[in-house]
């Protein structure tokens, strides 16, 4: 039986999941959410990046995110097994990235996870779901509502459930992104 001490713990690493998830994703100002996410949450944001309002996360301490990079309203971040983002990603809303999940074919339904890496540059458009183990190569694309269960190619487009190829991107890309709203 755990102990009372242990038990204290993991009732405070809930509360303090619970604040993220339920009070600082609502605050409306970029900077000062940004902030928190940062200083007491621990996310790696790096120059110019932006998380806006309703980030569920998991594990943060183990979520790095380049420069530049856009992480949209309503998105679930999970670091339970390493999460990396990429510089110039643009995220859009109600994107999940899952790092861990259970395994159905297990007898005890255990657990299994891999760390997913998003390399610079990337597009992941609506309600795309991103499961445990996959790297999407840089300049990828990855369409609205694709589940993308295996690593994507740099400079390619994928669409589907599962994700396909259904194109490629040009090589060629020089963009930086400038997010500027304050409030969102």
């Amino acid at each position: 039986m755990p102990s009372l001490k242990r038990k204290s713990k993991t009732m405070l690493l809930m509360l303090y999941l619970a604040i993220a998830n339920h009070l600082v994703n609502r605050i409306p100002l970029n900077g000062v959410r940004n902030f928190l996410y940062r200083r007491l949450y621990g996310i790696r944001m790096g120059r110019g990046s932006v998380i806006h309002m309703g980030l569920f996360v998991e594990k943060p301490r183990w979520i790095s995110i380049g420069e530049h990079t856009l992480i949209n309203p309503n998105c679930i971040l999970d670091g339970r097994s390493r999460l990396t983002i990429g510089n110039n990603v643009d995220i859009a809303m109600q994107v999940a990235i899952f790092t861990l999940a259970h395994d159905i074919r297990s007898a005890d339904y255990e657990v299994k996870g891999a760390p997913v890496v998003i390399e610079d540059r990337v597009t992941v458009f609506s309600r795309a779901t991103i499961l445990p183990g996959v790297r999407i190569g840089e300049g990828a694309v990855v369409a609205a509502g694709t589940v993308v269960t295996r690593d994507v190619d740099p400079y390619t487009v994928v669409a589907g459930n599962p994700a396909r190829k259904i194109g490629v991107r040009p090589r060629d890309l020089t963009y930086t992104l400038h997010v500027t709203r304050y409030f969102h």
